[in-house]
């Protein structure tokens, strides 16, 4: 076990690692190749200690005791989104109350969840109350009623036994509360059972009125059942974890399966923080094993949080020990394991997609929100030392396969958002065998030699289309270039730049990997806040980029190798190659194509049909050559 300290002694990181010599080894052989995080915590560290522990279990425990005592900032901490309702059973009181709760655990009462919504609690609550009929009002409500001795309207309509006004005394009070905890901890079909014996004995005695309601009740809860899919056929109790990330950020998602159903589920939005030398997937599933049910095993007042079993997408690297670990918690065996395939396989994927819906939406909240966008823009105004804020960011992108097709995009975010209807594209030629230093280079030069040749030169109000009265392509220069690479792809943009005689133009390189910042001419980057607004701003706009670069770079290999398929056949020319192409669609349709259909095309004759249709069925031209020869 070690800590790093500042240099004023507090504790910043807390970490464990079998060898602490390789451990520090990767930390500081070469800084400059750490994840952004991890380095800003190496270098703020004034020093390291360590503690030597006989087992990798005892060291799992002491490192979350560690975390729970120091705090440090650069540990990861999953703490419970509030946000998440819950619903609770305040077995602590003398007439216990089922109602929907937000906030810390207390002593004394029951939690089942957490649900994606509170009016699924509520759907779920009204349904049940017809056959659990307890007490959901607050104390103040409660108190009044008994003064008045006057049931409120659920207590009218039997959704309430009305403990308040003595209908019920406290212990039978207790034991419907009971019942409706032992049905939501997954006792579903004894409860079930009962109700149809009751239901029989009393049609067999002619009640039939409280058959009828029996009945009734029977649906109510099989309904309820209904609204937690059945999952696992098994009646496992597992917790099923995914991840969705970047280079700064990680989204979780859980999902509780109970009784083969989900019972709830939760998720959070964490910074990454991986350990030199760890899987990133493995790192993030030891930080949130070791400290989500730590945190859990001390809320809980009766039972384990710790499931039967834990469904992961990847094992970390000491799984044996945190399974150890894991099981001493449960008091008995926790399996943790990779699903392959069959239903919990399938449930893994869609716990994975609802962790990249999460993180999705967590980045378009970002993006949507106007003060945020603001402060990115003033951020980057202040970081770079501009004039004025950016309000126009272009950004290029180089996308090829080891030299071939090379393509670059261009895009534009306006105030902070994508303006798709000024999206560029370009083919490149001169500068394919020369590296995208030349790339950068060259799509520079043709977009700014367009907007020179647009503006006049000297004019500094756009060029405007006689025609359409609107402004021409390129017309608007940027008050931002971002290039995606470092110092020397800034440098050669910056270069075409001054040799055009731009000088209003600003320009900085993105680094993918460290998310550095390269300005022109500087020896090292600038680096922006992690958690800065003008650090996203940038990794959406480079990241849009990328994007539209690969896309066009798709759609051109994928047309390049249609036509490539087509070159060796004689007497056919680029028209009708096009041609073809276009009347069947494809180039896997037209190879399904009979002679008569092919010779049907405008254009196309026999002899011209007959070699297509050879050349796509794959034989060979001289064969071919041969067989007309004979003809």
């Amino acid at each position: 076990m070690y800590k790093f300290r500042e240099p004023g002694g507090r504790v910043i990181y807390v970490g464990k690692a079998k060898s602490l010599r390789s451990r520090l080894n990767s930390y500081f052989a070469d800084v400059s190749s750490l994840h952004p995080r991890t380095r800003q915590m190496v270098t703020t560290a004034g020093g390291v200690e360590w503690t030597v522990v006989s087992t990798e279990v005892e060291a799992l425990q002491l490192e979350y005791n560690w975390i729970k005592e120091f705090d440090p900032r650069f540990n990861v901490r999953y703490r419970d989104d509030k946000s998440y309702p819950v619903l609770a059973a305040t077995l602590n009181e003398d007439y216990p109350r089922l109602h929907v709760y937000r906030g810390p655990r207390k002593k004394g009462v029951r939690y089942f969840g957490p649900y994606a919504h509170a009016w699924a609690i509520r759907e779920t609550l009204d349904l049940l109350l017809r056959v659990f009929p307890a007490r959901t009002c607050s104390k103040g409500v409660f108190k009044r009623h008994g003064q008045i001795g006057r049931p409120c309207l659920l207590g009218y309509i039997d959704k309430c036994s009305a403990p308040c006004v003595g209908r019920v005394d406290e212990a039978e009070h207790r034991g419907i509360v009971e019942d409706f905890c032992d049905f939501l901890s997954g006792k579903t079909d004894v409860m079930v059972k009962r109700l149809e014996k009751e239901m029989g004995a009393a049609s067999a005695e002619l009640e039939f009125e409280r058959a009828a309601r029996l009945r009734d009740d029977i649906g109510a809860l099989k309904r309820a059942l209904e609204k937690q899919a059945v999952v696992l056929g098994d009646g496992t109790d597992a917790d099923v974890v995914a991840f969705a990330f970047d280079e700064l950020e990680a989204a979780v998602q859980v999902f509780h399966v109970r009784g083969g159903r989900v019972r709830g589920q939760r998720g959070w939005v964490i910074d990454r923080l991986d350990d030199a030398g760890e899987s990133p997937v493995g790192a993030l599933v030891d930080r949130f094993l070791s400290q989500f049910y730590g945190d859990q095993v001390e809320l809980a007042e009766e039972g384990s949080p710790v499931p039967r079993e834990i469904l992961v997408p990847e094992l970390p690297d000491d799984a044996d020990a945190v399974t150890d670990w894991l099981s001493g918690l449960r008091g008995s065996r926790t399996a943790l394991r990779v699903p392959q395939r069959g239903d919990k396989r399938a449930l893994m994927e869609t716990v994975e997609r609802n962790a990249k819906e999460a993180f999705t939406q967590h980045k378009l909240r970002r993006a949507g929100d106007l003060t945020a966008r603001s402060a990115a823009l003033q951020e980057l105004q202040d970081n770079l030392g501009l004039d004025t804020a950016p309000l126009r960011i272009e950004c290029v992108d180089i996308s090829h396969i080891q030299g071939s097709d090379v393509v670059a995009s261009l895009v534009v975010f306006e105030d902070g958002l994508a303006r798709k209807s000024e999206y560029r594209r370009f083919a490149l030629r001169e500068a394919a065998t020369e590296g995208d230093v030349a790339s950068i280079a060259e799509v520079v030069r043709r977009r700014f030699a367009k907007y020179r040749g647009e503006t006049g030169g000297q004019d500094p109000t756009p060029g405007i289309d006689p025609d359409t009265g609107k402004p021409k392509r390129f017309a608007y220069p940027p008050n931002l270039l971002v290039v995606d690479g470092a110092g020397p792809q800034a440098n050669a943009a910056a270069d075409v730049l001054a040799d055009l005689g731009v000088t209003d133009v600003a320009v900085i390189g993105l680094a993918k990997r460290l998310e550095e910042v390269w300005l022109p001419a500087d020896p090292d980057p600038a680096i922006l806040p992690r958690t800065s607004e003008a650090l996203y701003l940038l990794q959406r706009v480079r990241d849009e980029a990328h994007r539209f670069a690969v896309a066009y770079h798709r759609q051109k290999r994928s047309k390049n190798m249609t036509v490539s398929a087509l070159d060796e056949i004689p007497g056919l020319g680029q028209g009708r190659k096009a041609v073809l192409i276009k009347h069947f669609g494809s180039l896997k349709r037209l190879r399904a194509a009979s002679i008569d259909e092919i010779s049907g095309v405008p254009g196309i004759g026999a002899t011209t049909a007959k070699a297509v249709h050879r050349a796509l069925a794959g034989e060979p031209a001289a064969q071919a050559k041969a067989e007309e020869q004979q003809q």
